[in-house]
């Protein structure tokens, strides 16, 4: 049984502009250093857009690039043909025995992973 949420970028995204129809579940929420990345690197984001997401970033579990997640990337980029950043937060997921949230298709139908999909409203 998976033990909390891996939240894709899609996901907090939509989480964060108010776009969930269902609050998240209950149990310990995670993020790749991935999804922080993402987050943070858009060219034109606001200093209050910055400020939101550093404060949603305070409230959940940014996980780093460790040895295991490292190695379970490499077999998922192998395995499945992802992009890079897709497999690592697929990684983060297993790595946690965690469920992924995610509304990409593809990591949806990764059969090692527990995926569940967000109701957009």
């Amino acid at each position: 049984m998976a033990i909390g949420w891996v939240l894709d970028t899609n996901v907090v995204l939509y989480l964060l502009g108010g776009r969930l129809r269902e609050p998240l579940g209950a149990g310990p929420c995670y993020v790749s250093i991935i999804t922080e990345l993402e987050l943070l690197s858009y060219p034109e984001i606001t200093s209050a857009e910055e400020r939101y997401i550093r404060s949603f970033l305070d409230d959940v579990s940014v996980m780093d690039l460790g040895p295991e997640i490292c190695r379970s990337t490499i077999n998922i980029r192998r395995t499945h043909n992802l992009k890079l950043p897709d497999a690592v937060i697929c990684a983060t997921a297993l790595a946690l025995n965690a469920t992924l949230l995610t509304n990409d298709k593809k990591l949806a139908a990764l059969s090692e992973l527990s995926v569940s999909p967000v109701l957009l409203r």
